[in-house]
Order: structure tokens, then C-alpha cells, then sequence
């Protein structure tokens, strides 16, 4: 078993046979993973298929003529089956093909040029949502009962019923309209990013709080802080080393879905502050049938879900061995 040091430092080491069992365990959730992201574009795939229309059938002006060229030009006038063939054989190559909207305009090309905007607004939201989060609901745990505790819990109350668009449209009345603070929209600086991360964070900072709290809680009634209590440790190191550390842990899961959502952006904080991120292509790309567009903004964010959550799985595989798969 793992050998833990006491006091502030904390090490793991394994042995042998652990370090067999860890690789196992690595090996076998990859391959999960794999399937995972398989199961998606191929369910993706044929879902969009079985939308009613096609994605030329908006354009009242295209003749019959014109739109079977269309048809035959992108290959959606093949059999189904061929079709899935080709698109796998692409995906392979990292090619996920050209917009049926936006002529000329590769789905790598959009996912480049929106990505790095969308995760630049989603790592500043969960810099300030995660700490900001913890530390209230850490806060509300040890006040329970007192006025901070009532007003952390009325303020995440708050954050989790209002809509977010209405949020965001206070904020950018008082802030920027009446007080002048920050830029009301568009994207051209770090001052521009405030307003919008404040928003985006509001959901990670009322969910993290709330979730801390009722694990402190949890925690707080266990044998082994009596104990701490009974040999004279004192109330930070209690706090710090034993009850933070052991209400973390549950939390971690869902750390991978929470990074993968604000990393790929959202539609109504980026189509309220004018931030050309990817959130308006997945809306306008569903609404217009854009197929290849949907897959491959599905997939990319398919395999960044995936890929954080087997990053959590692997955190999870070192911090307790227990629920690592032989």
C-alpha cells in the first residue's frame, strides 16, 4: 500500500506490483476513452442524418438542378454507409471537413481561429469560479448558522435561479453603462474579458460553494477529526490538512465535464459581450443543419471532456488506490 508522511508533507510511493496495477489501470481507462469518443461521432452521425431537411433547403432561391449538384459536390447524395466510411477515413487525418454554410471555410479553420478566444474566456472564469467557490463554501461550513453563512447561501441562491443573460445585463448597466468601469462588449483587451468572466464564472462559484459546504459538513462529523480534536491539533491544521483535503476529493469529479464546458465557450455570454468565440457556431450550425460543422465541433469537444475526465480518472487512480482496476 501506498506510504503517506505526516505532517505537511505528503508523499506516495508505490511498490512493485502497485506500479503494474497503476499502468493496467491507465491502459484500461485509455481504451475506454477511445470507445467513448467513437460511440459519439457515430451516434452524432447518424442522429444528424435523421433530421428532417438538408442543409440547402433554406436557400428558396437554389433551382432543383442546382441543389443535386450540391448534394452530389459534398457526397450527401451517397448511400448512408458510405458516407460514415469516408467521414471516419477523414477523421483519421484530422480532417473534419469544409462548412456546408460558410463557403470556403474549413471546420479545422473555424475551431482554430474560435478555440483559443473561448478557452481564454473559460480558463479566467475557472481560475476566479473554483477558488472563489471553494473558499465561500469552505467559509459557509465553519459559520454555519451565522449571517455569512445565511448570505453565501442567499448569493448562491441568487446565482443558480437568475438567468445568466439577466446577470450579465445588470452588470453591464451598472458597471459599464452608469459607473463606466469596464467596456460594455466586443473583445479587444484584457478589460474587455472582466465583465464577461464574472458571468461565466457565477455557475462554477455557486456550484463549488455548495458542494463544499454539505462535504465539510459531511466531514465534520467524522471519527477521525474527533480524534485530531482528542490529541490536540489545532483548529487550522484540522481545517487545512484533514477536513479541506478529505471534501476535496469527491469534487474532483466533476472537475473534467466543468474545464471541457467553459473551455468551449458560451452562446449567450458571447453573443451579449460580442466575443467571436465558438459558442454562436454551435447554435447557428444546428439551426442550419451544417453537418460537418456539428460533427466536428461535437467531436472536438468530445475529446476534450474525454480527455479531462481521464486526466481526473488517472488523479483519482493516484490519490486513492482503492479504486484502481487490476
Amino acid at each position: 500500500m501506498p506510504r503517506r508522511g505526516s505532517g505537511r508533507l505528503f508523499i506516495v510511493e508505490f511498490s512493485g506490483k502497485e506500479m503494474i496495477s497503476l499502468k493496467k489501470y491507465i491502459v484500461k481507462r485509455f481504451f475506454i476513452s477511445l470507445i467513448t469518443i467513437w460511440l459519439i461521432v457515430t451516434v452524432c452521425f447518424f442522429l444528424l442524418r435523421l433530421l428532417p431537411g438538408n442543409p440547402f433547403a433554406s436557400t428558396t432561391i437554389m433551382t432543383q438542378e442546382t441543389l443535386d449538384r450540391m448534394m452530389a459536390y459534398y457526397g450527401l447524395d451517397r448511400p448512408l454507409g458510405e458516407q460514415y466510411i469516408t467521414y471516419m477515413k477523414n477523421l483519421l487525418h484530422g480532417d473534419f471537413g469544409y462548412s456546408l454554410k460558410y463557403a470556403g471555410r474549413s471546420v479545422n479553420y473555424v475551431i482554430s481561429t474560435t478555440f483559443p478566444i473561448s478557452a481564454h474566456l473559460g480558463v479566467q472564469a475557472l481560475c476566479l469560479g473554483v477558488p472563489v467557490g471553494l473558499l465561500l463554501g469552505i467559509l459557509a461550513a465553519k459559520r454555519r448558522g451565522h449571517v455569512s453563512d445565511a448570505g453565501i447561501n442567499v448569493f448562491v441562491i441568487f446565482c443558480t435561479a437568475v438567468p445568466t443573460f439577466i446577470i450579465a445585463a445588470l452588470l453591464q448597466y451598472f458597471l459599464a453603462v452608469k459607473l463606466k468601469l469596464f467596456p460594455v462588449a466586443q473583445w479587444k483587451g484584457v478589460r474587455y474579458t472582466i465583465l464577461p468572466t464574472i458571468c461565466l464564472s457565477l455557475g462554477t462559484i455557486s456550484g463549488y460553494a455548495r458542494s463544499m459546504r454539505t462535504l465539510m459538513l459531511e466531514v465534520d462529523r467524522q471519527d477521525y477529526l474527533r480524534t485530531a480534536r482528542a490529541k490536540g491539533l489545532g483548529t487550522f491544521k484540522i481545517v487545512l490538512f484533514h477536513q479541506i483535503r478529505n471534501a476535496i476529493i469527491p469534487m474532483i469529479t466533476n472537475l473534467g465535464t466543468e474545464i471541457a464546458g467553459l473551455l468551449m465557450g458560451s452562446y449567450v455570454i458571447e453573443k451579449i459581450f460580442s466575443i467571436p468565440g465558438m459558442g454562436a457556431y454551435f447554435v447557428t450550425s444546428i439551426q442550419g443543419l451544417d453537418y460537418t460543422m456539428v460533427m466536428g465541433l461535437v467531436i472536438f469537444q468530445a475529446v476534450i471532456v474525454v480527455f479531462a475526465n481521464f486526466l481526473v480518472d488517472l488523479l483519482y487512480g493516484v490519490i486513492d488506490p482503492r479504486i484502481r482496476v487490476a
